[in-house]
């Protein structure tokens, strides 16, 4: 939200500085996030004067030339070449005298200088409109009237100012603040000044030659309607000081009449709409809702169908607007225009959020509709802009003011105590201190006591409707920084497990990082259509678009969108990992898990001179599964053949009966859905489960054995159906004390083997940490090994 400093002091009596103000602002939480020193003209008119022509007279050597003698009131007339057809003796005219830089409306600014001109000298430029500014005209000079003084700074004349604009992160919570008056109140009440509201007592109605009916059919849509005529008006260019003012916070100038709709939006927080009178239909306007599917034509051109939700505001034939959002095509206000319907409304903020957010518009109205304005500043509002329009275009007040109000919106009645105050703020302030802040913030008091007030807060602090509100008010009027640190901070003890769960994702994050992966954090949102069970998945009721529609059920696409967009931007090799949660729906309830992924692709280093590339493989990726669970100290899971239809092979890691990880090779079908058509590994840790298994660790300190270690090799033929994970289970359960690690160190399969066959070359490391180990002992595990192997899997051991 922009805010001009200068409309600002036209609601408050100070002398502060802009940046003192910036302060007072963001102290009441109204966060400044910028201050900028703005001109309303570029340039400022610096340098321009007003000038008188004393003479002109034609140039000896250019026919559309002519050279001029102007008085600009330094006691020596200058000389200045004139290409104007309008310029003549007797004007008083703007004058750029030499070192001025002039900025024109377009194009780039240029600085004047004395020169010669087809022979002649130039000590200046007489200026047109567009040539300083001003405007975009460029058919003459200016000619100003005939009373303003030589010498007078054009800046003056024309009453330009410096300003500052300040850039308020305005909080969803702060509709009341959405405007200068708005802001204003926030000022004063922390100065304990008072606020100057513009004075509308000139209002008054000159006939009643213009009367529009006004019939309102959806009360609960709009609990207040508000409008006038006002006829007999001029639509042209706004003056000066109107454009500036609105320029100064980036609102374009449109036609006088819309200007001051938007001047009164920005100045009083309560949204405007004119509509031309001659296109208002039988001399009606209904507020109502239309049929499902009708066609309407926007300001923009665009032709919306409308849903039967949509408040309309209509002429006894058609829609004119979309209440509270947007006007029609047909009905605004142009330069044929000669009487308008002001319209001033309270839209209720559900059904414009929802209108708004249906069409994908997003105006000023609609922005402060969704989140609340003043039912009370709809008459006030309407007089204020009746009386500008009077001064900028002209006309008369044609009718009573209209003003549909059935159910008046009553203030927030809200109970203190002084012992919540001062125990939320902690620190006692003051009961005093606590009534002078809330009178000023328009909080009424109705009654007092010993314990606490008795409170109605205006319906227009429509963020303020608790006890624990009110305090946040006393509180960020009193001053955060005034609230002393206290010498004690007390506790209590934590007893959440251990380790936590941040000290284990950090160890995670720690060795990855370390390893060359780079941290993702994607959005939890993802597309309906990823999902393998969409009847399990939790959609989204008001999506903000179709590839945000449902909350993720794997953390797979977020990743395989991300390498897409890196591998896009000519950067294909890639190591991501991310922490996050997915979300199903399971007998109908939701399902929230943690989850771990990791993605890699490309080649397995970057390219050097004296080693070749080579492109990441499966078991890349299963060096960094199982060294996260070796340094998380998780043991004694079983392997399995991954079953999931994401990944085209791979492993499964169960504990207790949980699946630990899952982690292969991403499925062609998952990388067409993003468009990927190079190979992905990924691996899908349960974090739930990881985290429980981590802490079930016991850490047992054990004395390095003084006795050696001993391997033993066999060499066997299994069928092809068997894996390592089966044969390393049936060797374990052969001695769960001496067999300290079972590897394979060979696997080999093709036709010197019989048909179904393959063989396993597996190592065994046997040691006892009380004495040497000897052949007797060895040979017998060994044997037993043998034995459960061929027993249980028909192994064959090869001599």
């Amino acid at each position: 939200m922009k805010i001009s400093y200068n409309w600002l002091k036209e609601f408050i009596d100070t002398e502060k500085s802009p940046e003192e103000i910036s302060k007072i602002l963001t102290g009441t939480g109204l966060e400044v996030e910028s201050l900028e020193k703005v001109q309303a003209i570029a340039g400022g008119l610096e340098g321009l004067v007003i000038g008188y022509v004393k003479e002109t007279t034609q140039h000896p050597n250019a026919d559309r030339l002519k050279v001029t003698k102007v008085d600009v009131g330094t006691g020596e007339d200058l000389q200045i070449v004139c290409g104007a057809s309008n310029v003549a003796a007797g004007q008083k005219v703007v004058v750029a005298t030499v070192g001025t830089m002039v900025h024109p409306t377009t194009g780039e600014p240029f600085k004047i200088n004395k020169s010669k001109i087809r022979g002649e000298v130039s000590e200046g430029m007489i200026c047109a409109e567009d040539e300083i500014g001003l405007g975009h005209s460029h058919e003459g000079i200016m000619v100003l009237d005939a009373d303003v003084p030589v010498g007078k700074l054009a800046k003056e004349h024309f009453n330009v100012q410096d300003d500052y604009m300040y850039e308020i992160g305005l909080t969803p919570n702060r509709a009341d603040a959405a405007s200068h008056l708005g802001t204003a109140r926030d000022i004063a009440a922390f100065l304990k000044i008072a606020v100057k509201k513009p004075d509308v007592s000139a209002f008054k109605v000159d006939n009643n030659n213009l009367n529009i009916e006004v019939v309102v059919e959806n009360e609960q849509a709009i609990p207040r309607y508000s409008g006038v005529t006002i006829s007999g008006i001029e639509v042209k260019e706004s003056p000066d000081w109107l454009k500036q003012r609105l320029a100064v916070i980036g609102v374009r100038s449109i036609n006088n009449v819309v200007d001051v709709t938007n001047y009164v939006l920005h100045e009083l927080g309560q949204p405007l709409h004119a509509f031309d009178a001659a296109t208002i239909a039988g001399g009606k306007v209904i507020v109502k809702n239309v049929a499902e599917g009708t066609v309407f034509k926007t300001l923009d051109d665009v032709d919306r169908k409308l849903s039967a939700d949509d408040l309309m505001i209509c002429n006894a034939d058609e829609p004119m607007c979309i209440a509270g959002v947007f006007g029609g095509a047909k009905s605004g206000v142009t330069e044929s225009t000669k009487a308008i319907f002001l319209e001033s409304a309270y839209f209720n903020s559900v059904s414009v959020r929802k209108t708004a957010k249906r069409h994908g518009l997003k105006t000023d109205a609609s922005f402060r509709f969704e989140r609340g304005t003043d039912p009370d500043m709809t008459v006030f509002a309407l007089k204020r802009a009746a009386l500008l329009i009077q001064q900028v275009a002209g006309g008369q007040v044609s009718s009573e003011i209209f003003d549909h109000y059935p159910a008046p919106v009553a203030p927030f009645d809200v109970e203190v105590t002084y012992k919540n105050i001062d125990r939320l703020i902690g620190k006692a302030i003051g009961n005093d201190t606590i009534k002078s802040i809330l009178t000023s913030l328009d909080i009424e008091i109705v009654n007092e006591t010993a314990e606490g007030l008795s409170l109605k807060v205006p319906p227009y602090r429509v963020d303020v409707t608790r006890e624990v509100d009110v305090i946040e008010e006393i509180l960020r009027l009193y001053g955060y920084n005034n609230i002393e640190i206290p010498t004690q901070i007390r506790a209590s003890l934590n007893t959440s497990q251990r380790p936590e769960k941040d000290t284990v994702q950090n160890a995670i994050s720690d060795m990855l990082s370390a390893n060359g992966f780079n941290e993702m954090l994607a959005n939890s949102l993802t597309k309906l259509a990823y999902s393998d069970k969409p009847e399990s998945a939790v959609k989204i009721v008001n999506p903000l678009s179709s590839d945000l529609d449902a909350m993720r059920q794997t953390l797979l696409f977020s990743g395989l969108e991300a390498i897409a967009y890196n591998q896009n931007r000519k950067s294909p090799d890639l190591k991501f990992y991310e922490f996050g949660k997915v979300y199903s729906i399971k007998e109908d309830k939701y399902v929230e898990n943690q989850r771990f992924s990791i993605f890699i692709t490309g080649n397995d280093t970057a390219e050097q001179w004296n080693q070749k590339q080579t492109q990441v493989s499966f078991y890349n990726l299963k060096a960094i599964v199982d060294g996260i669970l070796q340094r998380l100290k998780i043991t004694d899971y079983s392997v399995e053949d991954a079953t999931c239809s994401k990944l085209a092979y791979g492993l499964q890691y169960t504990l207790n009966g949980k699946q630990l990880v899952k982690f292969g090779a991403v499925a062609k079908d998952a990388l067409k859905k993003v468009d990927l058509d190079k190979e992905v590994f990924y691996a899908d840790f349960n974090f739930d489960v990881v985290l429980n298994a981590v802490r079930k660790n016991v850490i047992v300190y054990q004395e390095v054995s003084k006795f050696p270690a001993v391997r033993r090799d066999l060499s066997m033929l299994v069928d092809t159906a068997v894996t390592f994970g089966q044969l390393k289970q049936i060797a374990q359960r052969a001695d769960k004390k001496l067999l300290k690690e079972i590897s394979v160190f060979d696997v080999y399969q093709g036709d010197k083997l019989p048909a179904g066959k393959k063989s396993y070359a597996l190592s065994f490391i046997l040691q006892d940490t009380e004495k040497t180990l000897t052949d007797k002992a060895i040979d017998a595990i060994m044997q037993k090994i043998i034995y459960n192997l061929g027993k249980e899997v028909g192994a064959e051991i090869r001599k």
